[in-house]
């Protein structure tokens, strides 16, 4: 077993190129352009975006491709689109982890900064269940949540078949899992330089005896997983899940901040705390937190959705954040800025009045900063939209 899945890990197959019915587009100046198109390429929505910037200089743009609706849970497949120029074209899409008829997503990519190999983390069930059904406990472990990692060492021409590490990343007792989704962090200062670290998100039984019947939302709980040798082996770090109903940490984005801290961003799921947003530092490596996640006061214009954070590389930069800026609705697209290391944060721009919802931030150079977002006219799903912002903005 051993050497097969050695030998999964260095044979990279290619990937399945798809025809999309129109190429991405991109706006004059190359503003922005539009990789993934709700109906098109096979697909009948796309969603969950997730970007980073290879050693090469390459966007690489990740996607869920869900075959039969927009739910979360059935015939789904991570997707990819490559582009060369920054961001303004895209190289024909591709799938990166078929479903096969079950449900393949969340992707979590990240630039390992020793061999500039991207390791992808993603998250797998069976098509034949629902997020419900998991939290539920209602279904086998075959059924449940699963976590699998691949590497590309061609700047994400192609990518190894997707490796099982369940076992050393998810605990026997939890039941709901979710890596990221969006990019995972590389540190670069520190004792830790190098290691990889993947937020992600779980959830629990109610304890016994619990009349919560149907609230299993409160118990969600935030952790990450690490990984010391560029995602041969992984580890768990920290598990906040204090499961008291009041804050509800779920699905997370992480930067590794100037001093070398660990910022960690969270939706509040369900929790009965003011405000959407909680937010967490670890300063050893995603080993432990220095505090439990708490709300973050200063966005609370974002709904409860996925956000996402990203430290900008130069002198003196900010935190910068992204996310829907309409409180009760997934709406008009937003960044913030935080000059504090994400101890406050102001809004800098909107980018658009159209809905929007999930959001992926990445540095392109020195002077580019790109957000792949859901937005749309009739609703935030209908395209992922790659929108290109002078760094100096911020």
């Amino acid at each position: 077993m051993i050497l097969l899945s050695r030998t999964l890990l260095v044979t990279f197959a290619l990937l399945t190129p798809l025809t999309a019915t129109t190429p991405a587009s991109a706006s004059t100046g190359c503003a922005s352009s539009v990789p993934y198109v709700s109906g098109e390429g096979g697909y009948d929505t796309y969603r969950i975006p997730a970007t980073v910037t290879t050693r090469r200089g390459t966007v690489l743009a990740f996607a869920e491709g869900r075959h039969n609706s927009a739910a979360d849970s059935g015939h789904i497949d991570v997707v990819l689109r490559r582009s060369r120029d920054g961001g303004c074209t895209w190289d024909p899409m591709r799938v990166v982890a078929a479903g096969n008829g079950d449900t393949r997503g969340n992707p979590a990519p990240v630039v390992d900064p020793h061999t500039g190999a991207i390791v992808l983390v993603t998250s797998y069930n069976s098509g034949a269940v629902t997020e419900g059904q998991i939290m539920r406990g209602e279904v086998t472990a075959e059924q449940s949540r699963r976590v699998f990692v691949q590497q590309s060492r061609n700047d994400g021409l192609s990518f190894s078949a997707p490796r099982d590490i369940t076992a050393e990343v998810k605990r026997a007792d939890w039941r709901w899992y979710a890596t990221g989704p969006g990019h995972a962090v590389a540190l670069t200062r520190g004792p830790h330089a190098g290691r990889l670290v993947v937020p992600a998100n779980h959830s629990v039984a109610p304890p016994a005896g619990s009349t919560d019947t149907g609230q299993e939302a409160r118990y969600y709980g935030a952790h990450a997983i690490y990984s010391d040798d560029g995602g041969d082996t992984w580890h768990i770090g920290f598990v906040d899940g204090a499961h008291d109903g009041y804050a509800n940490p779920n699905e997370s984005t992480a930067a590794e901040l100037p001093d070398g801290r660990l910022y960690f961003s969270s939706r509040d799921q369900s929790g009965t705390s003011v405000g959407n947003r909680l937010d967490a530092y670890s300063s050893d490596g995603a080993e432990s937190l220095d505090h439990p996640y708490a709300i973050q006061p200063t966005l609370n214009d974002v709904p409860v959705v996925e956000g996402s954070v990203l430290q900008l590389r130069a002198p003196d930069a900010p935190l910068l954040f992204s996310g829907p800026s309409v409180p009760t609705v997934r709406q008009s697209m937003a960044i913030w800025r935080s000059t504090d290391q994400g101890a406050t944060f102001t809004k800098v721009l909107t980018l658009s009045q159209q809905r929007a919802a999930y959001s992926d931030l990445v540095q392109v150079g020195w002077k580019t900063v790109g957000v792949l977002y859901e937005t749309g006219a009739s609703g935030p799903y209908d395209t992922i939209e790659f929108r290109r912002l002078p760094a100096d903005t911020f």
